[in-house]
């Protein structure tokens, strides 16, 4: 059974040595399926069929943060699950598209294998890496040629071209703040060890404590924010994970907090003292080690 070609995709994809091709051509028919029940839904269902990319897309958000959860909670039914529902998403607004015109799945495919063979040279191609470091540098350099092409295809762009081109404004703080940090450290300007990173960040938190009005403080937090990533992305912590985990800690332990509080006639956090929530809060911290 000889591997199919995608019309348009500038690549055989028996030339991109996919050796599981003949085995991954067993969920086309799952596929289509999949396909043929979005466009169903999007004629006769009076909701379905209301829908635009707007409308929809903070469900986008919603589900691609409960695929999260689900990676977090080391739960592979309920990722599944997950992917299920934010693969729905992409068919959704990949039919939506199709109905104005503008494209359909199939670009949207062909568009993503293409990127992905340009970007991974030293896979697809001749380039040789000795590691992710190379691999991600390359990546960046080639998406600044991509924007650079693209801007010289179409009108003169209202700015010059950024290193920091990219990055979506939507993204949480946390995880913006450190992909902006990646991008410009991919060019060179970066802090050259952890510890002088560490050093920024001690240079923010006096300045914290210095602020004398509300404005000032407010961009002084921002700054020791930005510096905390900065040191834990040298030192290799995703901010946005470690957060994420600390608030899920902070939540089990204070919901101990008021279970204790509850086992108690009349108590709550509402009324008891902070010396008798502290107690509890301790111990349940103790119970976890």
């Amino acid at each position: 059974m000889s591997a199919p070609r995608h019309t348009n995709f500038p690549y055989e994809i028996k030339d991109l040595g996919l050796a599981d091709a003949d085995r991954d051509a067993a969920h086309a028919d799952v596929y289509r399926d999949f396909v043929a029940i979005v466009r169903r839904l999007r004629r006769e269902c009076p909701w379905d069929r209301e829908q635009t990319h707007d409308s929809v897309k903070h469900l986008t958000i919603e589900e691609a943060y409960e695929l999260v959860d689900a990676i977090d909670a080391g739960d592979p039914a309920e990722m599944q699950k997950e992917l299920g529902d934010l693969f729905l998403h992409v068919l959704f607004h990949a039919h939506i598209a199709e109905t104005e015109g503008t494209f359909d799945v199939g670009d949207v495919m062909r568009a993503e294998m293409t990127k992905l063979v340009r970007r991974h040279p030293h896979v697809f191609g001749d380039e040789v890496v000795g590691g992710t470091g190379d691999v991600l540098r390359n990546w960046e350099a080639i998406k600044r040629a991509e924007r650079a092409e693209a801007a010289g295809d179409g009108e003169p762009a209202e700015a010059p071209p950024s290193a920091l081109d990219g990055v979506p404004d939507a993204l949480p703080a946390l995880l913006r703040a450190e992909r902006v940090q990646e991008k410009a450290a991919a060019v060179g300007f970066d802090f050259p060890t952890a510890g002088q990173a560490w050093a920024k960040v001690e240079e923010e938190s006096a300045e914290v404590l210095a602020a004398d009005t509300d404005d000032a403080l407010e961009d002084e937090v921002g700054d020791l924010l930005f510096a905390v990533v900065n040191y834990a992305r040298l030192r290799g912590v995703v901010p946005e994970t470690a957060l994420r985990r600390t608030t899920a800690k902070f939540s089990r332990r204070f919901r101990a907090v008021e279970a204790g509080l509850a086992a108690r006639a009349g108590a709550s956090t509402g009324t008891a003292s902070l010396d008798e929530m502290d107690a509890l809060w301790d111990a349940a911290k103790a119970d976890e080690r």
